[in-house]
């Protein structure tokens, strides 16, 4: 059932497409969803460019014929659409369940609008339930992992620290060359500070709280799609 909500969620946000976009291609097990819908459309003949926010999505784009460009080369994007792992209020979000959390803001931040698509699972009244992921530098990891920490005791965190682990137990390591601190928070009643917090940390990349990025969300549900707008 999750699958096929994904794939609605999915379908219904193409209706945000249209002939000439410069489109930001998210990534993870709902945005391939689109990006499928993206090839359709490219298919069909509307005329799209796309910037993928990880070589994953950018893989799935080639295969389907998508057109694919950068950031640099395109300047600002019109839209970009991605899935997320807490939708909270306000539509701020937990993302980054699949490792690409820096582009995929970096790609979010450079377009004029962003939509998320999801199941219906993923609406939380407060933050927090899903482990926010916390990029990191390598060098000095056990530095960063201390002061990752007492950002988490200082906002009550109720969970663990976790160094995030590939599938054969060696350290995740991300598009960018970094490696992922999952922080088991509990509940995030005040994201901004917690944010502020983090990046006040030397050796911390970026996390997946998104802040102010999230115009609209289509989430869906097993008898419709609702629309949410910030």
């Amino acid at each position: 059932m999750s699958d096929a909500l994904k794939r609605d969620a999915a379908v219904a946000s193409l209706a945000e497409v249209t002939d000439g976009m410069r489109l930001g291609l998210g990534t993870g097990s709902t945005a391939a969803h689109f990006v499928d819908g993206v090839g359709r459309l490219v298919e069909s003949g509307m005329r799209l460019l796309c910037v993928p926010t990880s070589e994953r999505t950018a893989a799935q784009a080639r295969a389907l014929g998508i057109p694919l460009t950068t950031l640099d080369s395109i300047g600002e994007l019109d839209l970009t659409v991605d899935g997320a792992d807490e939708i909270g209020p306000g539509l701020a979000l937990i993302k980054g369940g699949g490792g690409a959390l820096l582009r995929e803001k970096i790609v979010a931040a450079a377009s004029r609008r962003m939509v998320v698509i999801a199941d219906d699972s993923k609406l939380v009244g407060t933050l927090g339930g899903f482990p926010l992921p916390v990029e990191v530098n390598e060098f000095g990891l056990k530095a960063t992992e201390r002061a990752i920490g007492r950002v988490m005791a200082a906002h009550g965190a109720t969970g663990e620290l976790l160094l995030r682990r590939a599938a054969g137990g060696e350290p995740f390591v991300t598009d960018g060359g970094h490696l992922i601190f999952d922080a088991l928070f509990g509940r995030i009643p005040a994201p901004e500070a917690v944010s502020a917090a983090l990046l006040d940390i030397a050796g911390v990349v970026q996390h997946g709280l998104f802040i102010g990025l999230c115009q609209r969300a289509y989430v869906a549900g097993p008898d419709r799609v609702l629309v949410v707008d910030a």
